[in-house]
């Protein structure tokens, strides 16, 4: 993940993030470079990655936050 211009809080609640998805679709990451996932593995935590922010966004915009 291209994350070189995040500030540093940033860079580690996306990573936190990122660990935490690929936990909830049963993928197993490790720190640093993960270039030996398959595109599936890697996929399926990206979507998961997106399915809870529009959660998040959605749950938001219900208690004007």
């Amino acid at each position: 993940m291209a994350n070189r211009n995040l500030v540093p809080e940033a860079k580690d609640a996306l990573n936190k993030f990122k660990m935490e998805a690929a936990s909830d679709v049963g993928v197993s990451l490790k720190q640093g470079y993960n270039g030996d996932l398959t595109s599936k593995q890697a996929g399926s935590i990206g979507g998961q990655m997106v399915k809870r922010m529009i959660e998040n966004a959605e749950n938001s915009m219900k208690t004007g936050r």
